[in-house]
């Protein structure tokens, strides 16, 4: 029993403690510092004095470590409430500064309401509206007619509506953002802006637009202090001639770079190409594209579009003469002509395009077809440690090929089991209307090739060698051969014809390779595992932008004053009441405006 009554009388201690704590707090008042003169009148209502300054000095109020000065004050004593006229500065501690023309605070609920040329200074920015509230319990002021922000590294900030928050320092915009800098114009839905870092974090679709670049996205960041940004979903950089469109988009405008992740493409306006891939490099100055993974450069022509993959593409040089190489496992795809190659260089102004077989894939062998470049048109293969395409600019057709060191054309005959060949040191071909018509074999020419008749009976098996060899070709079928200089061969029977000499050494039919369809230029890839984008977390709605709870306080402190004093808040003393009025000083009296 003793100790059930010592802990009685320990909860009850602990509960007049807690009570009088409670009272304590409710006890911190509005301290009146200083006034030139203090009126009190009937006019005024109950409980109501007004403080004016004097030649001296403001009329001072402090509260809570916030000190207030103004030309004219009427308090409300029982709301401890404060209406502010005239050159009213608010000031907390060090870093916040607060003037305007008219200004409410509340020592109860610690909310402040200016209005009139407001200006909010705090050491990194320098916010202008003309209607701010400011709550000094959450730390935070806000502006819902339309506001202003000026940091001098970063440029000026305006939008419709607009949150500080003084802890972290941090603004939140909302509805017409504009960050206007000398370099560009940012305009985005909303804009949470750090002043301590010039970090901006833009949501909803926002725009960056520059002198040489404009920037779009629904979700981003931007570095103000370095000029370095962030963007993802639906981002896009407009590149003078060039659009790159990517899931995310790294930008350094200092260096003119961007580099991109996932699902892009890079549209260059100027030569009718688009490259897309999986990560991609942009350098403005050096004007050049890098890009990988599943790489893709696509060629746009009026009727029928070359498609050429890589595991890497580089594009490089001015509109008016464009490079693009392509490095490992090229594949290419156009309706009448596809081809392999380990790497491929294309001159767009001359219209050449080299498939090229390096050297550290070859065997050794003068007769291997590892990695050896590969052309198909029409039914026929070609190929040779090196291929030339050479194409008409203007038509964009085309014109001839060029096959050089080992070069073997093979086509499948199409009334037998055979094979058509012919191999050489040099091939030429020329096309018309894109197809193979022409080709000359030049230099230790041989062939071998499947003879008909009128009435396409097999006349027998033509294997010969000569210097050169012309050979003619119509509907992808060979109509005519001609030899020329030391001829060294005949026709045989198919009968007398030896099934294992009906092919050369280094004969490779490689049809199964032969890309059908742009989807076959990745037919052989490995699965694609990209990497995971990690954006910005989601934004508050506006709808939410400003808690209910917070409005509630802000309505009720309203209500309070204007239900008991509703006269005093429209009373301006004339000369006439002056004279009537009980006139006292205050103290003490304060000399300076620092708390």
């Amino acid at each position: 029993m003793l100790l059930l009554k010592h802990v009685r009388i320990l909860i009850s201690i602990f509960l007049l403690l807690v009570v009088f704590k409670t009272n304590a707090q409710e006890q911190k008042r509005i301290k009146i510092m200083y006034s030139g003169f203090a009126v009190t009148s009937p006019e005024l209502g109950e409980g109501v004095r007004e403080f004016r300054r004097d030649n001296s000095q403001q009329v001072h109020f402090i509260h809570e470590g916030v000190n207030l000065y103004c030309d004219k004050a009427l308090y409300y004593e029982n709301e401890d409430f404060i209406e502010a006229f005239s050159n009213v500065n608010m000031q907390q501690g060090d870093t916040i500064n607060m003037t305007s023309k008219y200004a409410e605070y509340s020592g109860k609920t610690q909310l402040a309401f200016a209005r009139g040329d407001v200006v909010l200074t705090e050491p990194q920015s320098v916010l202008t509206t003309d209607k701010l509230y400011f709550d000094r319990t959450k730390q935070q002021a806000y502006y819902t007619t339309g506001g202003r922000v000026v940091r001098d590294t970063s440029g000026t900030i305006t939008s419709t509506i607009g949150r500080y928050y003084m802890s972290t320092k941090k603004y939140q915009f909302v509805d017409n953002v504009v960050l206007v800098n000398p370099e560009y114009v940012l305009k985005t839905n909303r804009l949470d802006f750090f002043t301590e870092n010039g970090h901006a974090y833009m949501y909803g679709p926002s725009t960056i637009v520059g002198e040489t670049s404009t920037i779009y996205c629904e979700r981003g960041f931007y570095n103000t202090n370095n000029d370095t940004g962030y963007f993802i979903k639906n981002s896009r950089i407009d590149y003078d001639n060039r659009v790159v469109v990517g899931d995310s988009i790294y930008f350094n405008r200092n260096t003119s770079f961007a580099s991109a992740t996932n699902n892009i493409t890079v549209t260059d306006t100027i030569n009718n190409s688009i490259v897309r891939g999986h990560y991609a490099e942009v350098f403005r100055e050096k004007d050049s594209v890098f890009i990988t993974k599943r790489a893709l450069a696509i060629s746009v022509q009026e009727n029928d579009s070359i498609y050429m993959r890589s595991d890497t593409l580089m594009l490089t040089g001015p509109e008016e003469h464009r490079i693009t190489r392509a490095f490992y496992n090229v594949r290419i795809f156009k309706s009448d002509l596809s081809g392999k190659a380990d790497s491929v260089h294309v001159d767009h102004k001359k219209g050449l395009t080299q498939m090229i077989n390096l050297k550290r894939f070859s065997s050794g062998d003068a007769f291997s077809t590892a990695r050896k470049p590969i052309l198909w048109n029409m039914g026929n293969q070609m190929t040779g440690d090196t291929i030339h395409l050479i194409s008409n600019v203007e038509t964009e057709k085309l014109d001839s090929l060029k096959v050089f060191n080992n070069a073997f054309l093979i086509s499948k005959d199409s009334l037998s089991d055979g094979y058509n060949q012919i191999k050489g040191q040099i091939l030429i071909g020329l096309f018309r209307e894109n197809e193979l018509y022409n080709v000359d074999i030049i230099k230790n020419a041989e062939v071998i090739y499947y003879a008909y008749n009128d009435e396409n009976e097999l006349v027998g098996i033509d294997k010969s060698k000569s210097a050169t060899i012309n050979i003619q070709i119509e509907d992808s079928e060979i109509t005519e051969i001609s030899k020329l200089k030391q001829i060294d061969g005949m026709i045989y029977p198919e009968e007398d014809f030896p099934k294992n000499a009906r092919i050369f050494r280094g004969f490779d039919w490689r049809g199964d390779e032969q890309p059908m369809s742009v989807e076959d230029l990745f037919k052989d890839d490995p699965p694609l595992i990209l990497p995971v984008i990690r954006g910005l977390d989601e934004y508050i709605p506006q709808e939410e932008f400003f808690d209910e709870a917070l409005m509630e306080r802000v309505e009720a402190t309203k209500k309070d004053k204007d239900d008991t004093t509703s006269k005093a808040a429209r009373h301006i003393p004339t000369k006439e009441t002056d004279t009537v009025l009980k006139q006292e000083k205050v103290q003490p009296k304060i000399s300076n405006k620092k708390d």
